[in-house]
């Protein structure tokens, strides 16, 4: 569920021109933690034990979410959000107090 939501933020971040590229380097580095990951966690596993891998992992993983947090930047302004969540709701029939229509709809 989270690869499609990490491409979707690379390709949101990049500029329209340089968008493939990005999309390539992004893939490349996402491919070559796959390999740097299961070679370290097969190293830290034989040495320290399944657990300290398991734990150095989710270490690993709080701080790259951290990191994004803090760096990444929101690409739509918050006009362009009311106005895109405004339709999305008219077209769920909700309000934006969250009130339910579809009272009729049963």
């Amino acid at each position: 569920m989270v690869y499609p939501a990490l491409l979707a933020a690379v390709s949101d971040a990049a500029h329209p021109n340089w968008r493939a590229s990005s999309l390539g380097v992004y893939r490349f580095w996402r491919d070559m933690g796959y390999v740097a990951g299961a070679l370290m966690s097969g190293i830290v596993a034989n040495v320290f034990g399944l657990m300290r891998a398991v734990d150095i992992a989710r270490v690993l993983t709080l701080i790259s979410g951290i990191v994004v947090w803090a760096r990444m930047k929101e690409t739509i302004k918050t006009t362009d959000a009311k106005r895109k969540f405004s339709r999305l709701s008219a077209l769920l029939k909700f309000d934006l107090e969250g009130d339910h229509y579809l009272d009729n709809c049963q």
